[in-house]
């Protein structure tokens, strides 16, 4: 139990240590300031090993409130003698990674959902149903069989746009009761995304511009830090309930995909993988636009950004070591931002470092009012003038992005 004398001594005394240290290695700090770093978390670990001393010690009965007042044998006769607390544990450490790494798997799956891959297996159970596929008793008939018989089982389409809306906001689907669509998603993703891969064209610029590339005056952890954790408690609050168990059932992707790679189904639409099955009954039957490659990297990319952010990475204090491990999604948050660029879906910030919070709500989603609720009408009136009109009814499934 550390008192208030101890408590402001040892502050005064780290403060000393600090401009002693920083005195006597000035020149050496200038020349190599990795120096500083290094000496910076030393210090920071002393102080952090001090703090924990001091709170081994269990308080008394009275959490310390007799010797404040002067009641009883305990009472302190000097102020520094009472016993001051350090604080609370840290917000930002109380996250649960695994629930964090359930909205990652869901990204992905959402991924593929817009892609159509669970609309080119309901419309291959169609028409196979219907006869209209040369399917008899191919491993993909059989597939298609097994998978039809299974859907009893599966989570429905309706509790998977329930999922993507609660956790991304992306998907216009029936909610459940007292559900709230988290529209902040796509911006706060988006935002780290960019200062991630802003971070690191501004440290190679500096690596090749630069006379002296080891001074790490480049590019801002703090701004990274701070847009990760922003991200992170985003998350944090629509990760609960079913969707961790719903992203494992759902993940059996792979038993679509089995089916699509069957040689009976690849010979029907001339394909020589599933991918090139997808494709083919997407512009058979639909008649779409593909976007399978940028949408399939965005989701392996998307994924490996947010498991990274589920990890204790982002509290990394140091410079270098912040950095070796946020090199892990360099590459990932740069193939996001092309493919989102390539469909319209987020623009690469190239001098901005901070994103304002008019520009980080995605096309299609509308902004919350003052009372942080979204507005139950959009901003365009009716001919009259009057009267604004309702939204209309979800006859497109998902939004824009």
């Amino acid at each position: 139990m550390a008192t208030e004398g101890q408590y402001q001594s040892l502050y005064d005394r780290i403060a000393a240590l600090r401009e002693q240290v920083t005195d006597r290695l000035g020149s050496e700090l200038i020349t190599n300031p990795q120096l500083g770093d290094a000496l910076v978390k030393q210090i920071d670990d002393l102080l952090a090993a001090a703090v924990a001393d001091s709170e081994a010690t269990p308080p008394p009965p009275d959490k310390g409130l007799a010797a404040l007042v002067g009641i009883g044998p305990e009472a302190a006769a000097d102020f520094k003698l009472t016993r001051l607390p350090n604080g609370v544990e840290p917000y930002d450490e109380t996250v649960n990674s695994e629930r964090i790494n359930a909205i990652g798997d869901l990204y992905y799956i959402y991924q593929h959902e817009k892609i159509g891959v669970f609309r080119v297996m309901d419309k291959l159970q169609q028409v196979f149903r219907a006869g209209a596929l040369r399917l008899s008793s191919g491993p993909g008939a059989y597939g298609l069989y097994q998978f039809d018989r299974r859907e009893v089982l599966r989570y429905t389409a309706r509790d998977r746009l329930s999922a993507y809306r609660r956790a991304f906001g992306y998907a216009r689907g029936a909610a459940a009761s007292g559900q709230r669509s988290n529209t902040e998603f796509h911006g706060l993703f988006g935002h780290f995304v960019n200062q991630v891969a802003l971070y690191w064209r501004d440290k190679r610029i500096s690596d090749v511009m630069r006379e002296r590339a080891y001074d790490p005056s480049f590019g801002s952890v703090a701004i990274v830090r701070r847009s990760g954790l922003d991200l992170r408690n985003n998350l944090k609050f629509t990760s609960f309930g079913h969707l961790n168990v719903l992203r494992v059932e759902v993940m059996r992707l792979d038993e679509a995909f089995r089916i699509l790679d069957a040689p009976d189904v690849k010979n029907l639409f001339g394909a020589d993988n599933a991918w090139d099955v997808v494709e083919e009954v997407l512009i058979r039957y639909f008649d779409e636009r593909l976007v399978t490659s940028p949408r399939q990297r965005m989701a392996v990319a998307g994924r490996e950004v947010v498991r990274w952010v589920a990890q204790p990475h982002i509290l990394q204090s140091s410079r270098a070591e912040f950095e070796t491990l946020l090199l892990e999604i360099a590459e990932w948050a740069e193939e996001w931002l092309t493919s989102a660029q390539s469909m319209g879906l987020a623009k690469r910030s190239e001098t901005v470092h901070v994103s304002p919070w008019r520009d980080v709500a995605p096309k299609g989603v509308q902004p919350l009012s003052r009372t942080g609720a979204p507005p139950r009408y959009p901003r365009k009136r009716d001919r009259n003038g009057t009267r604004p009109r309702p939204l209309p009814r979800e006859s497109e499934e998902f939004l824009p992005v």
